[in-house]
């Protein structure tokens, strides 16, 4: 299919939760819901479809040790692609991905730059690891290379207490989150623990990472400053063999994790049904690999999430909260079409019959 070719495509198009339409057409690699002309000489495509996938927490060009070459982080992007991510927030990545963004047949990704952390309080090869007097300046610069986001460490073992510990004083988060709020970017933080939530929202954050730590005490703070959450349930899945390879040394720390990975659906729904913002995101690209969206949105109805609300946090919702389009007039025709619908089981996500960027089928 060329770029100048004209696609009719036809079944339901599923343009929001309450706005079905029965075709659309792509010209140009664009979106039109009127007929374009040349439209005589269309291809056509028959199911459901979606505004490409989001996947709001993954990490491109990065692994379990660290940065990967170029082949590796393209493998990736396609290993999203193809499973219908077709729109990647990138929580924090130490590669320079940007040449991925002159490849049309790779998702779109939106960058929070380089995970920030305390020093020796994260994953070696990851991020920059500094002291509380440095993280204003390291916001601001990881705001002017990143595509609208930072991403802090907010919490992580601490090796004295042995259990997870929050990794910054409170007025530094405030002063740098309210320099990269200067700078036009958003905040968000790697949160497991319960103890630095309250600070971070208090300061301004604007999306918390995982927040298996909510309580009834934090959800209703969340709720009330319009924090967001993503909850990555598919990397939370891991917290009981992270727990047992930690027992030994951390006891405490272990523990802590099985608690909160015992109580992550009940946390989920809770931070739902109280209003707070949930979307899917994935964690891919440390310990776990690409391509798991279907599995997330499968994760969060588990938790007791509506399938219509699951299926917003990865689509309609998402794609809003990020800034970007859907499938509206005019905008990049970057959708994915399924044999069935996918409101009535959103483990249909997890098979695409057809997947398109900038209107050319890709996969």
């Amino acid at each position: 299919m060329s770029d100048g070719a004209v696609v009719h495509i036809k079944g339901r198009v599923l343009v929001g939760p309450d706005d079905v339409r029965d075709e659309m057409w792509v010209a140009q690699g664009r979106i039109t819901f009127e007929r374009p002309a040349g439209a005589r000489e269309a291809s056509t495509l028959t199911g459901w479809v979606l505004p490409g996938l989001v996947d709001a927490h993954c990490h491109v060009g990065l692994d379990a040790h660290g940065p990967v070459d170029d082949s590796t982080t393209e493998k990736q992007a396609l290993t999203d692609r193809d499973a219908g991510a077709l729109l990647l927030r990138d929580a924090g990545s130490p590669s320079d991905t940007r040449w991925t963004d002159d490849r049309e047949d790779l998702p779109r990704i939106i960058r929070a730059g380089r995970h920030i952390a305390r020093t020796r309080r994260y994953i070696r090869n990851y991020a920059h690891e500094i002291e509380p007097e440095d993280l204003t300046a390291y916001v601001a610069q990881e705001a002017r290379r990143g595509d609208g986001w930072v991403k802090l460490v907010g919490d992580w073992i601490d090796r004295e207490t042995g259990d997870l510990g929050a990794c910054w004083p409170r007025e530094a988060v405030e002063a740098a989150i309210a320099e990269a709020h200067r700078l036009g970017a958003r905040v968000t933080a790697h949160c497991f623990a319960e103890e630095s939530l309250t600070d971070l929202v208090e300061a301004g954050i604007d999306c918390i990472e995982h927040a298996t730590g909510l309580t009834e005490e934090t959800i209703p703070l969340f709720a009330e400053r319009g924090v967001a959450i993503v909850p990555t349930l598919v990397n939370i899945a891991t917290f009981p063999k992270l727990a047992d390879g930690g027992q030994a040394k951390f006891p405490r720390w272990s523990d802590h994790m099985r608690r909160l990975h015992e109580r992550r659906y009940d946390t989920v729904r809770a931070a739902y049904d109280a209003g707070i913002p949930v979307f899917v995101g994935t964690d891919a690209g440390g310990s776990l690999p690409h391509g798991l969206v279907a599995a997330e949105v499968a994760e969060l109805v588990t938790a007791g999430i509506p399938p219509l609300a699951a299926l917003s946090a990865t689509t309609w919702g998402a794609r809003a909260w990020l800034g970007r389009p859907g499938l509206a007039e005019g905008a990049p025709a970057d959708l994915v079409v399924y044999e069935a619908d996918p409101r009535e089981d959103v483990r249909v996500l997890a098979a695409p019959d057809r997947v398109l960027l900038g209107g050319r089928v890709v996969g």
